[in-house]
């Protein structure tokens, strides 16, 4: 069966919520898990082995400084909730970020002739699939 197109997600549908407010200023936002994987190698076994270790929390989000909430901020804990609701997709995501801190403060960041943008990396604890997009 072909993909049907129309079920594909579209970014512009994204929502994000910084401890419970909706960030409209932003235009990019990442965030990914890693695992640091331990290897194990034996005598008698060509085969390097891999025992699961902790793991890691990163991401950043990007966005037009319109305010200086983030400066304000400082390095205090907060929570993400990130949402993708697309109408014509299979339903709607919401992932929700746990124990997130800034990496960095941006203070200022110009240049003459451009819009200011602000970058923020953060590192987060965990994170809860809150809701899940399921095919038909």
């Amino acid at each position: 069966m072909p993909l049907d197109s129309s079920r594909t997600i579209h970014s512009r549908y994204g929502k994000i919520l910084m401890d419970g407010v909706e960030q409209t200023n932003v235009s990019e936002c990442t965030a990914k898990v890693a695992l640091d994987k331990k290897e194990i190698n034996v005598v008698g076994d060509e085969w390097t082995r891999y025992k699961r270790g902790t793991k890691k929390g990163t991401g950043s989000f990007t966005g037009y400084h319109v305010t200086s909430d983030m400066i304000k901020r400082d390095f205090k804990r907060f929570e993400l909730i990130v949402g993708l609701e697309d109408p014509e997709s299979y339903g709607y995501e919401s992932i929700r970020l746990l124990n997130c801190m800034a990496d960095e403060v941006n203070l200022i960041d110009l240049k003459v002739g451009d819009l200011v943008m602000e970058e923020s990396p953060f590192t987060f604890e965990g994170y809860e699939l809150t809701d899940a997009i399921e095919a038909d």
